[in-house]
């Protein structure tokens, strides 16, 4: 067996989800919605499984999709795109950034990361035969910082691996941070791989913006999206990949001998999903702020810290108060004693571990998030 997977420990994912099931938990650990998705998207789909075309899709995705990626990254974002040439569909953002790093990955480059991550990167990193240098971001506010770029970044830098918004820190990259980062790819000729998945899931009337839309990153960025994310469809997988025509060419050999293609019914429901009216967006983050609020109201009322969350599913909470310093024993204790599922957060992290937080999903239905928070007030009362 390979080492690079072989020696992996089973994710902390499915260890906390494995255990909510075997424990009957409340499970406010990995990242999925209590809803099913919108009613009309899924129906496109079931409607296109019955009745469409059920044979292969062509490799970079139906021309509907790619049509309707390129208008909506258009609307959204003001990103021109060429949906010949400029845009991919995958099976799922995980398999776009697969197929990303291998494309532009040569053995003995050196890839930047950013910890907190997602526990994907590093593995396909190593088996692409990079190099991980790793930029260590701390709580609360999570920010780059122009020296520990300097140190991470070198002559033999080949790519840089962005997550923005920020999982699991909940946090949202802006301009400055964005053009520090733009000056040090320019500088040192290095591709950022962007993943954007959460994109669309930003509170308080912050807006994203994409590293690619900034001067000198058009030819230099690979920009990843994803349905699941966009549409709380996320057993959906499928991805879109963003990048200019030079690069797309490497992106889609390796995306071709990857999974080659994605189900076409999939396709065609997310491509008419893509032309939603604003309202669906805005609602969508409205709803989830509103679950946001309702959890961090509760966790604050029974004195818990709960760091800022500006996007994605999750909040964290600072279990020092709580009288924990160690955040995989404190997840432990909660889910097999409290009957709820949480992740730590430094699982996230592979160089500098933060041990003193905890993410918790609030992508749920109100009454999950109140009974939740009653099984929590156990831990609270014990710490006061």
């Amino acid at each position: 067996m390979n080492p690079v997977f072989a020696d992996l420990p089973t994710s902390v994912f499915e260890v906390m989800s494995r255990l909510a099931r075997e424990t009957g938990a409340i499970n406010l650990g990995q990242g999925f919605p209590d809803d099913p998705g919108p009613a009309d998207i899924r129906a496109r789909g079931a409607e296109a499984l019955r009745d469409g075309f059920n044979q292969y899709p062509p490799m970079m995705g139906l021309p509907a999709l790619r049509r309707a990626i390129a208008a909506h990254y258009a609307h959204h974002q003001g990103l021109i795109l060429d949906p010949e040439t400029e845009v991919m569909v995958t099976s799922g953002a995980t398999e776009a950034l697969a197929g990303a790093l291998l494309a532009l990955i040569e053995p003995g480059d050196e890839v930047v990361l950013f910890e907190p991550l997602y526990d994907a990167y590093l593995p396909l990193v190593r088996r692409a035969g990079g190099v991980p240098r790793i930029v260590t971001l701390r709580p609360p506010a999570f920010r780059l910082d122009a020296e520990a770029l300097a140190e991470a970044f070198s002559a033999r830098t080949r790519v840089v691996l962005l997550n923005n918004p920020l999982n699991p820190s909940a946090t949202l990259f802006g301009a400055e941070d964005l053009a520090l980062l733009a000056g040090f790819c320019q500088r040192f000729d290095a591709v950022a791989v962007c993943d954007e998945v959460w994109e669309h899931v930003v509170f308080d009337g912050r807006h994203h913006q994409s590293l690619i839309a900034l001067p000198g990153m058009r030819e230099r960025t690979v920009k990843i999206g994803s349905a699941g994310k966009i549409f709380s469809l996320t057993g959906w997988k499928v991805g879109f990949v963003m990048a200019e025509a030079r690069l797309m060419r490497g992106l889609a050999k390796a995306h071709q001998y990857l999974t080659f293609t994605t189900p076409p019914n999939l396709q065609e429901a997310v491509a008419y999903g893509l032309a939603r009216e604003d309202a669906y967006f805005t609602g969508m983050r409205r709803d989830f702020a509103r679950a946001r609020d309702r959890l961090a109201a509760g966790l604050g009322a029974l004195g818990v810290t709960v760091l800022p969350s500006q996007a994605t599913y999750f909040l964290n909470i600072d279990i020092a108060d709580l009288g924990w310093g160690d955040d995989v024993a404190f997840c432990e204790a909660l889910v097999r004693r409290h009957g709820v599922a949480a992740i730590p957060v430094s699982a996230f992290y592979a160089a500098s571990p933060v041990r003193n937080l905890v993410r918790l999903c609030f992508a749920k239905a109100d009454a999950t998030l109140d009974t939740a928070l009653e099984r929590m007030s156990v831990l609270a009362r014990r710490a006061a």
